[in-house]
């Protein structure tokens, strides 16, 4: 694909289910992941963190694209928070099966900051999402048997709502979207603001 006939959109992200969610919206983009420290900063707050990540995606992207015609740069940062503390990606199989284990039974946010960046002016739009899960309880043999399957092991709080980790769900309050990483109805919002529609 050269520069010239790629969308107008770049998914400033390698997240597969951001990809999948832009594709099934029918929404034309091409992926350039970005590259930063995701650390959160002292006494940051998990919304803060999410939409300065997103936003400081979606700027390292669109720095990266040079003069030319201009282009969209969407980014987006995902954090799952359980009683005010941010719980990032296990480490390994034990780590997904603690943190699991800490959300079942339980209620927990998911907060995505989505940013969408100009290239050309490198002015940004962005906003933050909240949804709450709510897990039912399980024995640990199932939460292993999940986590044994792999598909935790690159999640946020050790779970995917769109795949095996439904099972845990009792309910999602708010954007499905959001919790599978990102907020379609807020995204396409930006979008629309972004190009004028």
């Amino acid at each position: 694909m050269t520069r010239a006939n790629a969308p107008d959109l770049v998914l400033a992200s390698a997240s597969p289910r951001r990809r999948d969610l832009l594709a099934a919206a029918g929404i034309p983009f091409e992926a350039i992941p970005a590259d930063l420290d995701e650390s959160a900063l002292p006494d940051e707050t998990p919304r803060a963190q999410a939409e300065r990540l997103a936003r400081e995606k979606a700027l390292a992207v669109a720095r990266t694209l040079g003069p030319g015609r201009n282009r969209l740069v969407l980014g987006a940062d995902t954090i799952v928070v359980l009683a005010g503390e941010a719980l990032g990606k296990p480490r390994d199989e034990a780590h997904a099966v603690k943190l699991l284990s800490r959300l079942l039974g339980r209620s927990h946010v998911v907060v995505t900051g989505v940013a969408l960046v100009d290239a050309r002016e490198l002015s940004i739009r962005s906003c933050t999402v909240e949804s709450t899960v709510v897990m039912r309880d399980a024995d640990e043999s199932e939460v292993r048997s999940y986590v044994a399957g792999g598909e935790p092991l690159d999640k946020a709080g050790a779970y995917a709502a769109q795949g095996e980790g439904r099972r845990f769900i009792v309910r999602i309050e708010g954007s499905e979207t959001n919790v599978i990483g990102l907020p379609m109805d807020e995204t396409r919002a930006l979008l629309g603001r972004a190009r004028g529609a």
